[in-house]
Formats: C-alpha cells, sequence, structure tokens
C-alpha cells in the first residue's frame, strides 16, 4: 500500500532522516541544559561542533523551520531548536504556513494556546 501525498508536507522517511542526520544530531544535544547554553552562547561555534553544511546554517540562522524540515530536520527534533530559540509549536507553524501568528491561532481548535 503506497503512500498518498499530502499537498504541502513532506513525509520523514528514512531519506530525509539520512539528510537531515548532523541536523537532527544538533536537535537531540540541546535536550541537555548545558548544551542549550552553549548553543544561546555561540550558535556559531554550536552548529560548527555539528558539522552543519552552509545551507543548513543558513536555515538555521534564519529559522527557517520550513526549509529545515525539507533539509531533514525531525519536527519533534525542531521543537528543541524551537525551545532554545524561544519559538514555540505555534509559532514556528504560523511561519511554515506563511501566516502570522494570530492568523495560524483562528485556525486551531484550542483558544489562548502559545
Amino acid at each position: 500500500m503506497g503512500l498518498k501525498s499530502i499537498p504541502d508536507t513532506s513525509i520523514f522517511d528514512l531519506r530525509l532522516s539520512r539528510r537531515g542526520l548532523r541536523l537532527n544530531r544538533m536537535c537531540t544535544a540541546l535536550c541537555s541544559p548545558v548544551e542549550r547554553d552553549a548553543f544561546k552562547r555561540d550558535e556559531e561555534a554550536f552548529m560548527e561542533r555539528f558539522s552543519l553544511s552552509e545551507t543548513e546554517k543558513r536555515l538555521l540562522r534564519a529559522r527557517d523551520f520550513k526549509g529545515l524540515i525539507e533539509a531533514g530536520m525531525n519536527i519533534y527534533a525542531m521543537l528543541k531548536v524551537g525551545s532554545a530559540t524561544g519559538n514555540s509549536l505555534y509559532r514556528m507553524g504560523a511561519q511554515m504556513r506563511g501566516e502570522s501568528y494570530e492568523e495560524f491561532l483562528k485556525t486551531r481548535n484550542i483558544s489562548g494556546a502559545v
């Protein structure tokens, strides 16, 4: 049984997982408070430690969450970046959909979310 394509979505499969290996390893490190502090102190040095490509670094600097997903970042790993950079899941979702935060919230079933 084949997977049906859903418009404007990426399926996180083995191919995408391999592509995003460096990004996801970096995000996994952000589970540690010590590593989050290191990231906040010097993002460039932190990205270098994980040998991110220039494209991956550019996406991370720009907080281009849609681009990071397309580069192979796992959504659950991306939450670690969001936490370290002050971007909630809904703020990331709004950016990925090209909407303002307020517009995005209007599409949610739960009012008062962050």
